[in-house]
């Protein structure tokens, strides 16, 4: 956790994913984020996977270095403390309906200048989710074995929700500019990401949407090679699978030269005519030959040997590995900066657990923070952002209205 955005206070109000990923990063970057759940717990509270405390390890990861308030959101009363905690901070995270207690237009009413980023399921008001505007998206119907049907085989989603993650960085940074608009203007306003726009946007910005057009008709399947350079997963003697790929001259000549292959490619070239070292259109267009030229190769070595070799030659390489095993790898983890010991988790599983993934030398890191209880701060942030006396705060607990923190 840095404190680069320190002074800075954020009300969120979310749930699942990309609002809470954006609420995240603001957190680990120094600002004060306080979550506001329903009394209980919201929708994505008890996200699988739970611990045997009933905990959700995907609630506890998304809402680290985070302060919660819990209120009965279904009450006026409830409803009204949280719109005057966004009225009061003048900045609010969310992923809640644009027509409901939280219209921004209802929050400007007494606070003009206040904040509101909103993320949406599509830009018209339609619900969406990762998985949906995915299949909306193209990519699962480009993803899968090369001898795939292109018009009959199924669609292959990905495992990581990334248009969430996407969308959640992209709503952070969004906040940020709507910070720097008001500092100038004195403005504030409401900004809305829709995940659908992202994705979307996200296809024309890599320049896929315009290759689409370009080309009149959908990219076949590749299995795991790269879409236009040389790259693909490839076996070992011993076994393992490994990736490689070569995007630059240098990566292509170091691949060459820990594969042994220096003569083998110096006669293709000159059987075809042509020359790789420069030209990714021919190592992609020549790609067959030259895969099972480097697989051949890669039979007659152990994994061991291979890569000690290709790290020599500065070749671009990894191994596979589940995802346990990059859980419990040192280099990934144990002896990543990245990563630091977070014992206090409301989980009660001790674990190595992510800061800020910028790396800024001048500034120490830290451990990472816990995520918060549900309402372990709801007291304190009634009090110091509404000005409440400790006896109206008892009252609104005993009438179920606020909750403190439901650590056992």
């Amino acid at each position: 956790m840095y404190k680069l955005l320190s002074g800075l206070s954020v009300i969120e109000v979310s749930s699942f994913v990309a609002s809470p990923t954006a609420g995240l990063y603001c957190a680990q970057m120094g600002a004060e984020v306080i979550r506001v759940d329903q009394i209980g717990g919201g929708l994505d509270y008890d996200r699988y996977q739970l611990t045997e405390e009933g905990r959700s390890l995907s609630w506890e990861n998304l809402n680290r270095a985070k302060k919660s308030v819990a209120l009965d959101l279904r009450s006026p009363e409830g409803r009204e403390l949280v719109a005057e905690l966004a009225r009061k901070t003048g900045q609010l995270l969310t992923n809640v309906p644009e027509q409901s207690f939280l219209s921004h237009a209802k929050l400007a009413e007494a606070r003009a200048d206040i904040i509101t980023v909103r993320i949406m399921g599509w830009g018209d008001g339609r619900q969406a989710m990762d998985y949906t505007v995915n299949a909306a998206s193209g990519y699962p119907l480009m993803t899968g074995p090369e001898e795939w049907d292109q018009d009959e085989a199924p669609p292959v989603n990905q495992v990581l929700p990334a248009w969430d993650f996407i969308t959640g960085a992209y709503t952070a940074f969004s906040l940020m500019a709507a910070l720097r608009h008001r500092d100038q203007t004195g403005e504030g306003g409401e900004v809305r990401i829709p995940l659908g726009d992202v994705a979307i946007g996200t296809v024309a910005n890599s320049g896929a949407m315009a290759e689409m057009l370009y080309r009149g008709g959908n990219r076949q399947r590749l299995g795991n090679a790269i879409w236009g350079a040389f790259g693909r997963d490839f076996r070992s003697r011993d076994g393992k699978r490994f990736m490689v790929a070569a995007l630059t001259h240098k990566q292509w000549g170091g691949l060459i030269e820990a594969f042994g292959l220096a003569a083998d490619i110096a006669a293709i070239e000159a059987r075809l005519g042509l020359g790789f070292a420069q030209s990714d259109h021919n190592r992609f267009t020549h790609r067959d030959e030259l895969f099972a030229l480097f697989q051949h190769a890669a039979d007659k070595v152990d994994y061991a040997a291979l890569a000690e070799k290709l790290a020599a030659a500065g070749a671009t390489f990894e191994r596979y590995r589940t995802m346990h095993e990059a859980a419990t790898d040192p280099q990934l983890v144990g002896d990543n900066p990245l990563f630091g010991s977070s014992p206090a988790n409301p989980s009660g599983f001790d674990y190595p657990a992510a800061g800020p993934f910028a790396n800024m030398p001048s500034q120490t890191r830290g451990n990472p923070h816990p995520a918060p209880y549900l309402g372990e701060h709801s007291e304190e942030i009634l009090a110091e952002r509404l000005g409440m006396a400790s006896g109206a705060i008892a009252k609104l607990i005993d009438a179920g209205i606020v909750a403190t923190s439901d650590k056992v």
